[in-house]
């Protein structure tokens, strides 16, 4: 009967386990880690962490085998899993379970400390969210469908073809011969790291191109690999924001994140490398072009390009844009990053409008780090660190890295040395072990020979509870990005900030009368910076390092009659997989996901919702694509305010304009539905290209191919879904076209809202479109006012069945 019972209770519980929810937990136990083990000692160098040393592995392996008998010990089999052995600055481990089952974790011989995980609560890479994708991928039939049908070709570093993001789902195997017998004809070329099976389905196609780079440079075959495969992280990135699977969890040291999501997930990747860690050439990009055209990709992701215009022509014309203008051509959209080279004007380095060029933004999440110091003062700060042991109930000495540095020690008396945390050998081991230490932001991180590994390596050979890198009053404000960091540590980017710890730490650090400390009072703890925050975040808002425009026709930045950059989407802190072998950010090394920023970031969110786009309306061209975000983007952020801007000055917004973010942040929901799109042909670029000022027609007939036989009466007459004109002087009047791609007639009522020094009327004022019918539209400019600078407004037009087509306006005014 007793053993009835106990099988009874045994059902129960497993049953219990199956039903309960699971989250993640931290568990922290007692023992050294190996930083801190008895014996450990620094490389003979004095610079390498010393748990390379076969004693440090070996503890090393103790740790981890210590945390799975532990746990095979105190949970039920099959109740838990195992997520990361923390081993080398603490010791302890993350196990993914539920709450029945962590109680009988507490109160454990050796354990110190169990801790819910409170980043479980699920966002995503929170673009998808902040987009309102949800939505979208219900019109498409649910994630599980948003995307399929459509190739997405990829010119970048190459893809790590083991992440999740990528990976083969057989429950909803790929629909393969729709594929390779009908539009695409890619291939898998194989190489190291990059087997036959990394084409998998979901990757479609990999292939790699190096001639350029071979010619251009001596590549280091241990980091230029002779494959697809990714060992910077950059493609990766790229590819999975744009199209990787839905709902992959996002771990990094122990701690998850969310779950990412492409925003086409069942879209098919086409990965084509041509930028190596060495070097990158125009070359081997031009050959991933010309072969993703080729194969047949529906949509062409270009996070790379040239970083300035071409020599001796006219940005248009260059070999870049010639190639990105056939690939408009052969049906193909073409996402093309705006640069990184923000905040100042005449920046872009996407020019042509067969293009479109992203520009970048923040979301509504934050990560706020916290310094807690010994008198009860919380600083905010940066870094996706975890809390110091004790999770800021316990304190530890605070020092400067200033005060620790050797009295007597054989190096240079420099700011890398003296106080900005690079070398270990500087610094007195008995005076830093067990502290919380300042580190200081100074002249090596502003000339780029200081940087945080190094940091964090210094705080590993050393045994820092944690360290913090604070603002230099003589240099001001720094920028900081959240960073995973593998120790307790914060970045204190402000000025003011960094002042209120210096404060504190010299009214409780006593001196002799030499000025060497006698004793440290200071206390302080670092605060848990690893849990998003939504708390009322402005946003979108234009990032300080996206480039602006205006668009500009030659390399004397003359500027051009074309709204550049198009259009805005997330680009800033966004997560997505990356490459553990990360060769150019040895700080993201070993990680499978990295939280990074650029418009090169931007891009693929541009990418995956124009595969949405392609995917429910397929007839339609790339500039029909184009037209539908541009027309439905919005001005306003969340707050309902007008769009603000990062600018030169750190931690400063002023109002955005359209040379910041193109015709506004898209609206994924909306473009899917445009009511009237502005559609733009070959020839049509080729009017263009002739209209312009000072036109060789036989420069463009060799760059192009074809001829100036009709021209425009101006480069502004070209079919955009904006009107820029740079130099308006008296009247002008364009023409715009708009046709009707909604399924029932539908009324459209004229509004505008002049630029400042114009008046501007459309006719008609109104019209009623048949599905399919076009109408043109005359728009009329006067200048009232000559201006020093550009003004911005815009016409409007609402119709009956709810659509709203914005048309941005910048005009300069100019005096006859």
């Amino acid at each position: 009967m007793v053993r009835l019972l106990l099988l009874l209770l045994s059902i129960i519980s497993v049953i219990s386990c199956v039903a309960e929810k699971r989250d993640i937990y931290l568990v922290l136990l007692e023992g050294e880690p190996v930083a801190f083990h008895h014996g450990a000692a620094p490389g003979k160098d004095g610079k390498k962490p010393f748990l390379h040393s076969e004693a440090s592995v070996a503890h090393a392996k103790h740790l981890v085998d210590s945390h799975d008998r532990f746990l095979q010990s105190k949970l039920d089999a099959g109740s838990y899993n195992k997520l990361y052995s923390f081993k080398n600055i603490v010791n302890g481990f993350a196990v993914h379970t539920t709450r029945s089952q962590v109680e009988k974790l507490k109160g454990g011989h050796g354990v110190k400390l169990v801790e819910k995980d409170t980043g479980a609560k699920l966002m995503t890479t929170h673009s998808p969210e902040f987009l309102g994708m949800p939505a979208v991928w219900t019109q498409q039939g649910g994630d599980r469908n948003a995307g399929e049908g459509i190739v997405i070709g990829f010119v970048d570093s190459g893809i790590n073809p083991v992440h999740p993001s990528f990976a083969y789902d057989p429950m909803h195997p790929p629909l393969i011969s729709n594929y390779t017998t009908s539009h695409f004809s890619g291939s898998c070329e194989v190489g190291p790291l990059f087997p036959q099976t990394s084409c998998n389905g979901k990757i479609i196609s990999a292939r790699f191109f190096a001639a350029g780079a071979r010619a251009a440079a001596t590549l280091d075959p241990s980091v230029d690999i002779m494959s697809p495969y990714d060992v910077v992280g950059h493609g990766s990135h790229v590819a999975s924001t744009a199209a990787g699977n839905f709902g992959v969890p996002v771990v990094v040291d122990g701690f998850f994140y969310g779950r990412a999501s492409g925003m086409a997930p069942r879209a098919r990747i086409a990965v084509y490398k041509a930028i190596y860690p060495t070097v990158g050439t125009l070359t081997d990009v031009l050959a991933a072009i010309d072969q993703a055209v080729l194969d047949g990709v529906d949509i062409l992701t270009l996070s790379i390009g040239p970083d300035s215009p071409p020599q001796d022509t006219v940005t248009f014309l260059g070999a870049f844009e010639i190639f990105m203008l056939s690939a408009h051509k052969a049906g193909i959209f073409v996402a093309q990053a705006a640069g990184n080279q923000g905040p100042g004007p005449y920046t872009v380095v996407s020019y042509s409008p067969w293009s479109v060029g992203v520009a970048a933004s923040g979301t509504d999440r934050t990560y706020p780090g916290s310094l807690l110091l010994g008198d009860g003062q919380k600083i905010g700060g940066v870094g996706l660190s975890g809390p110091s042991f004790g999770n800021g109930l316990l304190q530890y000495k605070l020092v400067s890295a200033r005060d620790a540095v050797k009295v007597n020690g054989a190096f240079p008396r420099t700011p890398p040395y003296v106080e900005e945390c690079q070398y270990p050998e500087a610094l007195d081991p008995t005076v830093v072990q067990g502290s919380v230490v300042i580190c200081t932001f100074s002249s090596g991180f502003y000339n780029g020979t200081s940087n945080l590994t190094a940091v964090i390596q210094t705080a590993r050979v050393l045994g820092f509870t944690g360290f913090v890198l604070a603002a230099n009053p003589d240099y001001g404000d720094f920028i900081a990005e959240p960073i995973p960091f593998s120790i307790p540590g914060i970045m204190i980017p402000r000025t003011t900030d960094a002042q209120i710890i210096s404060r504190y730490y010299e009214q409780q650090t006593y001196r002799n009368d030499k000025g060497l400390v006698i004793r440290y009072s200071g206390r302080a703890a670092i605060g848990e910076g690893r849990v998003a925050s939504y708390m009322d975040e402005r946003a979108p808002v234009v990032s300080r390092f996206s480039s602006r425009g205006p668009d500009y026709i030659d390399e004397r930045r003359n500027p051009a009659d074309l709204l550049k950059p198009d259009i805005l989407a997330p680009g800033h802190q966004i997560w997505a997989a990356w490459s553990p072998m990360s060769v150019q950010n040895p700080i993201l090394c070993g990680y499978n996901f990295a939280l990074i920023s650029g418009t090169s970031m931007a891009t693929p969110h541009i990418a995956g919702i124009a595969a949405l786009i392609k995917q429910n309306n397929p007839t339609w061209t790339p500039s029909m694509i184009a037209s539908a975000m541009s027309t439905t983007a919005t001005k306003h952020d969340n707050r309902g305010e007008p769009i603000m801007a990062e600018g030169y000055a750190a931690y400063t917004l002023h109002t955005a304009a359209p040379f910041g973010y193109g015709a506004g942040f898209v609206d994924p929901v909306r473009a899917l539905d445009p009511g009237l799109v502005f559609s733009t042909g070959y020839e049509d670029y080729l009017s263009f290209l002739c209209s312009l000022p000072n036109t060789d027609p036989e420069k463009i007939r060799v760059a192009t191919g074809g001829t100036c036989a009709a021209t425009f009466s101006n480069p502004s007459d070209l079919n955009q879904p904006s009107v820029t004109i740079t130099a308006l002087s008296g009247m002008r009047v364009t023409q715009r076209v708009v046709e009707n791609v909604a399924n029932k007639p539908e009324t459209y009522l004229c509004a505008v809202l002049p630029p400042n020094g114009v008046t501007v009327s459309v006719d008609p004022p109104w019209f009623t479109l048949a599905p399919q019918e076009k109408q043109t539209l005359v728009i009329r400019l006067v200048v009232t006012q000559v201006l020093e600078d550009f003004s911005f407004g815009e016409i409007v037009l609402t119709g009956s069945l709810n659509h709203i087509v914005r048309i941005p306006l910048s005009v300069l005014t100019i005096s006859l």
